[in-house]
């Protein structure tokens, strides 16, 4: 019996945002047979409920690893297993200090995100105007709410601060955007538009490490799945990582193996070489 670590976008779900009924069918496949299944993605939890419903996964015992691990649930019980968000005085500062850059920082609490301007966060993406923050409310099942300053509004721990801009911006900027955290955050490219801060030492791995040695399930019991950047120390942590033949080159160089894209049913074909 093997634990499966999937991430969402980019992997489990199509460029639609879909899950194939052929992917579908293979993950209840395979948690029926006994096999652990687990989602670890950058999304907010309330943005993978709705998937842990479509895939059975209350049933099967699964497990929702959220915030780019900051924060695990069982699906289940609906117990949290894991939760380690950063302080306010660590929020306040990035948010502080992202006021001069070209971004527009998101945060979340309870059923609503607060940015400050919805309709600020429109960028040119694949040849076409994409509004990222209604993007990411539609994702995590947000409300929307502005605020003119969200460093002042801040008074709660936060699992992460997302921030969104034009790839090339953040691509040019993200250093000087981290530079005061590199000892205190992990930050990290969720997407070339997303650029997010974490509690120090978060990962997509350690957060696996922390819930699943009390249950007996070591690395070499997990095969974990992905396509971006925030998906290496999770790939690198499995015994068996594999990236999507979409996968950044990074990823790619760092994987035990590659599978099909995530629009050509990648995890199915895996699991179909792999059983013969």
């Amino acid at each position: 019996m093997k634990t499966i670590v999937l991430d969402i976008d980019g992997t489990l779900l199509t460029t639609q945002k879909t899950i194939t009924e052929a992917t579908k069918n293979c993950l209840i496949d395979l948690q029926q047979k006994g096999n652990k299944l687990i989602l670890a993605s950058g999304r907010p939890t309330t943005g993978m409920l709705q998937l842990s419903d479509e895939l059975k996964m209350a049933e099967y015992d699964g497990l929702l690893v959220s915030y780019n691990g900051s924060k695990v649930i069982d699906c289940h019980t609906n117990m949290e297993l894991f939760n380690q968000a950063m302080s306010i005085e660590e929020g306040k500062a990035v948010l502080e200090h992202m006021k001069q850059f070209k971004v527009s920082p998101m945060i979340d609490k309870d059923d609503y995100m607060f940015v400050n301007d919805v309709f600020g966060c429109v960028i040119d993406y694949k040849d076409a105007p994409f509004n990222v923050i209604e993007y990411e409310s539609r994702g995590g099942h947000y409300k929307l709410c502005e605020k003119d300053d969200l460093a002042e509004f801040l008074d709660y721990r936060i699992n992460k601060i997302l921030t969104a801009g034009e790839p090339n911006y953040l691509a040019e900027n993200y250093k000087k955007m981290m530079e005061p955290f590199k000892d205190t955050l992990n930050c990290v490219f969720t997407a070339d538009f997303y650029f997010e801060s974490t509690a120090k030492g978060i990962d997509k791995a350690k957060a696996l490490d922390t819930v699943l040695r009390p249950l007996g399930i070591f690395p070499e019991d997990v095969i974990a799945f992905g396509d971006g950047h925030n998906d290496r120390t999770m790939l690198e942590y499995a015994g068996v990582g594999v990236a999507m033949e979409n996968a950044v080159k990074e990823l790619k160089d760092s994987s035990d193996i590659t599978t099909k894209s995530n629009d050509e049913d990648g995890i199915v074909h895996f699991f179909n070489e792999l059983f013969g």
